[in-house]
């Protein structure tokens, strides 16, 4: 049997929203535990398909976990493997990020190649010229990397040609554990690489300009444990703020701070959206039909690619004519047809995308190909006439927390079902 929903449009969404704990923060600061062996622990951790991939990884190399609630505890007294399931990578992008740690604390690492959602090529060969400036002998033999350094990881100047939230995860972790000063220019500025940050220093390294181009890192012969909270997921709390706009409705976001959302909060008030923040909160309030823009999307603090997804299906409905251009994956437009099927006028060109606005979309069965997608299937259904099924939810199941439950608090008519129509999760009303 297979998961889809079942949503009934029209309804517009008011209300607040608890956003969970950041997933592309969540991730890496779960795989830098494995940098010492002392207990980590991490709360505001979301329940995610991909959390508990990451969970099942790190048992791999030896982590002893506790998972209650939304907290979860990491000690891995030793590392009892140094090579990464080729299932667990294929599945999670992320699981690529064990080789940083596996590197510095052991010395020796076999991680294949990653897979992932299918929005482009998403090279890592940032990752591994960055890893081999520190001293890394690095092959690679039948789609698996192999990495070895022996006599241990050096400090080094790093410079890279592109602002990789991937490759800066992973040489910030593996610098964190060299004695010695290392220098990262060309960093990725977003809000997780300060999280990650954060979790290091607390653990006892030194690091120094994150959320800057560039970084310096004091490492450290060992590091030890940790606490630490985790920030909220601005792509989830944007979605939410989306779902308000795309239903002419009013929806508050609580627990994530404005400024981690860079520009798309400037471009929600070019839609004509009336948009509103306290410290630890946005809001967003609807003044009518929405408004056409052009936007392109950009590293932080430019308009997040995982964003431009649900933001294409919020334009479906706007005044005018609407141009997005993706300049981080060349895949990314996938949900464009899907969309389309619900009434959406939209042409691809290369990396642009040109949405003429309509004054109503239609329900129609459609599958989510991957996390953003998904998202920006159910905003779409939220605002259609008539009912809509999203299919293929386990990819939303990756990015979105109980998004049924919180969309039902809103007001929203979503029903989670399964293929048999006696056996059925009712949410919402």
């Amino acid at each position: 049997m297979s998961e889809f929903f079942e949503i009934a449009g029209g309804t517009p969404l008011r209300g607040r929203v608890k956003v969970g704990g950041a997933k592309n923060a969540g991730l890496p600061l779960l795989i830098a535990t494995l940098l010492t062996g002392e207990e980590c622990t991490i709360t505001n951790v979301p329940n995610l398909t991909d959390t508990s991939l990451v969970l099942h990884l790190l048992e791999q190399f030896g982590a002893q976990l506790e998972y209650d609630g939304d907290t979860v505890k990491v000690e891995t007294p030793k590392l009892i493997a140094t090579e990464a399931s080729y299932s667990l990578v294929k599945a999670l992008r992320a699981s690529f990020w064990v080789l940083a740690p596996l590197l510095a604390r052991g010395g020796a690492a076999r991680v294949a190649l990653p897979g992932g959602d299918l929005i482009g090529a998403r090279p890592v060969d940032l990752h591994l010229e960055g890893l081999s400036k520190m001293g890394a002998d690095i092959s690679l033999k039948h789609g698996v990397v192999h990495a070895l350094a022996p006599k241990g990881l050096k400090p080094a100047q790093i410079d890279l040609t592109f602002p990789s939230v991937g490759a800066t995860h992973q040489l910030v972790m593996a610098a964190s554990l060299v004695p010695g000063r290392t220098v990262i220019t060309g960093c990725a500025q977003e809000p997780e690489i300060v999280a990650l940050a954060d979790l290091l220093n607390l653990m006892g390294a030194n690091v120094q300009g994150a959320g800057t181009p560039v970084i310096e890192i004091s490492g450290e012969s060992g590091l030890h444990g940790a606490t630490y909270h985790l920030i909220g997921d601005r792509i989830e709390a944007g979605t939410y703020l989306l779902a308000g706009a795309i239903s002419g409705g009013e929806v508050t976001a609580d627990g994530i701070r404005p400024e981690f959302f860079g520009a798309f909060l400037d471009v929600l008030r070019e839609m004509g959206l009336e948009v509103s923040s306290t410290e630890n909160s946005v809001s967003v309030k609807s003044n009518g039909r929405l408004k056409a823009v052009n936007v392109k999307t950009m590293p932080f603090p430019g308009v997040a690619t995982d964003l431009q997804a649900p933001l294409m299906a919020a334009l479906t409905v706007a005044e005018g004519t609407s141009t997005i251009e993706e300049t981080i994956y060349e895949g990314r437009f996938g949900h464009a047809s899907e969309l389309a099927r619900m009434g959406a006028k939209i042409k691809i060109a290369d990396r642009i995308a040109t949405i003429e606005g309509v004054s109503r979309l239609t329900g129609a069965p459609v599958d989510g190909l991957d996390i953003r997608a998904a998202a920006a299937l159910v905003l779409a259904a939220l605002a259609a006439e008539g009912r809509s099924e999203i299919h293929e939810l386990h990819h939303l199941r990756r990015g979105y927390e109980h998004v049924e439950k919180k969309l039902g608090a809103l007001g929203a008519r979503v029903w989670a079902r399964v293929s048999d129509p006696d056996d059925f999760l009712f949410a919402g009303c």
